[in-house]
Order: C-alpha cells, then sequence, then structure tokens
C-alpha cells in the first residue's frame, strides 16, 4: 500500500480548520505544539488565541514577565511548558530574534524536544523529518502489528525508523499533520470505527484482534499520595496571604495558600500544634475552620494530592496580606485557582 499518499488524501477530506494550519510563522506553530502537548485541542486552542493576541511576536513574549506568562498558562496544567516557553523565546530573541530554521539547531531550544523541533521543521520549512506523538504511536502500531512498548527504549528507536521510512519526502509537512489527525480523529484510544478506515484491510491490528491492545506501554511508576493541609487565611479587612513555591519541583514558581503537608487527615488540634502553624501566626490569635471534611483529590502523573482547605479567621491584620483580587491575579495552580473561584464567588 502507498501508506503516506492514502493518508493525505484522507487528510484532505478530514482535517479540521484549525488556525496553526494556516501559517508557516514558526512561532506560532511552535506556541501551538507547546500548548497542545498533553493537552486537547479544544481546551488548548482559547489559549493559542489568548498567547497570540498577548504576545503576538517572539520580542513580545520574551520581553513580558515570566508571572503574566504563568498567569495568561494557568489551567493548561504542566507549568515548566510556559517557563520553558518564556525561557526559549528569550533564547531566541537573544540569537538575532530569527527562530531556527532546521531540526539540529531547533532541537537546541529549551523545552523543545524531538516531537516540537520535528513539528517546526515540518511546518515551517518543509524539513522531511517524521513527528512522533501519541497519536502516531498508536496508529504505527496498530497498522504495522508493532507490539514494542512505546515507552522503551528499544520500541522508540523501532517506532522513529519507521516513522522516517513512511514520510511523504515531497510534501512532509502535509504528511505529519495528517498522521497526527488520523490518530486524533479516526484511529482513537478507544472504540475506533475500524470500519470505515482506509487501512482496515492493511492493519494488522485489525486483522488480529488486537485494536484494543496496541499501542503497548510499560507500566507508569508507582503513584504516591500526598495530604496538603492549606491554611486560608482570613483578615478582619478580608485580605489573606500566600507564598510562591520554589522555582523548581512541582508548580515551580506558582502561588497557593501555605500548607502542612501530613501522613493523612489532621484533627484541630492537631493543626494548631504544628511547629509550621505556631511560626507563621505567632502571636496571632486565630480560629480555625475546617472548609472540606473529605479531601479535594488531584492527580498528577506520578502523584496524587489529597487537598484539605482550612480557614483561618485571624483578630488582626499580617504583613504581606493580599486583597482577594490581588491573591488572584497571581499565577496560580489549578488547586487553588477552584478553591478561590468557589469560595469567594
Amino acid at each position: 500500500m502507498n501508506f503516506s499518499k492514502q493518508l493525505i488524501h484522507w487528510y484532505h477530506e478530514h482535517k479540521r480548520a484549525l488556525p496553526w494550519r494556516n501559517t508557516t510563522n514558526p512561532y506560532y506553530i511552535w506556541l501551538s505544539e507547546v500548548i497542545l502537548q498533553q493537552t486537547r485541542v479544544s481546551q488548548g486552542l482559547p489559549y493559542y488565541e489568548r498567547f497570540v493576541e498577548s504576545y503576538p511576536t517572539v520580542d513580545t513574549l520574551a520581553a513580558a514577565p515570566l508571572e503574566d506568562v504563568l498567569k495568561l498558562w494557568q489551567g493548561l496544567g504542566y507549568y515548566s511548558r510556559a517557563r520553558n516557553l518564556h525561557a526559549a523565546a528569550v533564547q531566541v530573541v537573544d540569537q538575532g530574534g530569527i527562530f531556527p530554521s532546521n531540526y539540529k539547531d531547533l532541537i537546541k531550544l529549551k523545552g523543545v524536544g524531538s516531537y516540537t523541533a520535528a513539528a517546526i521543521a515540518s511546518f515551517s520549512y518543509n524539513e522531511p523529518v517524521a513527528v512522533i506523538d501519541g497519536n502516531v504511536y498508536r496508529v504505527l502500531a496498530r497498522i504495522y502489528g508493532i507490539a514494542l512498548p512505546i515507552n522503551s527504549t528499544q520500541g522508540v528507536k523501532e517506532f522513529q525508523k519507521l516513522a522516517q521510512q513512511l514520510i511523504d519526502k515531497q510534501d512532509p509537512a502535509t504528511y505529519n499533520q495528517a498522521i497526527m489527525e488520523f490518530g486524533a480523529l479516526q484511529c482513537v484510544p478507544k472504540n475506533p470505527d475500524c470500519h470505515r478506515c482506509p487501512f482496515n484491510k492493511e492493519c494488522i491490528a485489525l486483522q488480529q484482534q488486537r485494536v484494543e491492545e496496541l499501542p503497548v506501554k510499560l507500566k507508569k511508576t508507582k503513584v504516591l499520595n500526598l495530604h496538603h493541609h492549606y491554611l486560608v487565611t482570613v483578615t478582619p479587612a478580608g485580605h489573606t496571604f500566600l507564598q510562591q513555591r520554589d522555582a523548581t519541583g512541582i508548580w515551580a514558581g506558582l502561588y497557593e495558600f501555605p500548607f502542612i503537608e501530613s501522613a493523612g487527615a489532621l484533627l484541630p488540634h492537631e493543626l494548631t500544634q504544628d511547629p509550621m502553624v505556631q511560626e507563621v501566626y505567632d502571636g496571632v490569635r486565630f480560629r480555625e475552620s475546617v472548609y472540606n471534611q473529605e479531601p479535594i483529590i488531584h492527580n498528577l502523573s506520578h502523584r496524587k494530592i489529597h487537598a484539605y482547605f482550612w480557614i483561618i479567621e485571624t483578630d488582626q491584620e499580617m504583613p504581606g496580606s493580599l486583597t482577594i483580587d490581588q491573591a488572584r491575579s497571581k499565577p496560580l495552580h489549578v488547586l487553588m485557582e477552584r478553591f478561590m473561584t468557589n469560595y469567594w464567588k
């Protein structure tokens, strides 16, 4: 079968109208690809539009304060993508303000991996380098019946080799768009409509009734359970208090309420006896109450956070406190944003 030609034919008939497909500007393509990593198109599209409106060029993005970029990113998760986005923009500007024009140089940008470099190189410069993302792994694993784990060293090499062999050398940009779109719309993870698939006669997974089994992925790292007790200060003036997380690790650089980490649920007297609480509220009279009796569960890739919010009503103002509007204007991670939205409607 002529895989690339069939795929491109399908693409021309079924592709979605998306704004980043109407340009070869590497800045816009890079922006879209970073936003769409680990993000559905329907969720990422409004973020893309807001970023383009706020920062229409790489120079404007590089000149923006990181805190503003993180605030605009808020809600997308995986905030390291936003920090790398800003750092790479600064990198491009420092190198003369012109995006690298080939895969080899693109991959040197902060946060740009092989997939993103391949996407920019092919979409902007028509360089014949194959993209490999979750959609591509799924399409190739099923059609060609490949059972190698996609997150193993050998699997990555084999899929990359096959993808590079299949790419249309004359039209790599359209081919790369086509195979990703095919995985997003036709060869979906669960219950794909194989009867309408243009490759159903050639698909090894379909012939062997292994569609749901492929692609194969090695088991993830064991999930770590964390119990966070957030201290939500409310002063007599209605102010509150936030702290900024460290520059590394989970939610790096974002703002949140001070919290205590414990092995599980805490009783009020256990909370008030904690050394951190006594230090933060030294000399301040307060009464505490639990906002949520049952923990709010927030799942991350290798962590499950059990979040408890304690309302701390103080009898006096505290240095460094913020108005509610000031607090909500800070770049917050999703747990804080959800709480503030629900508590301070």
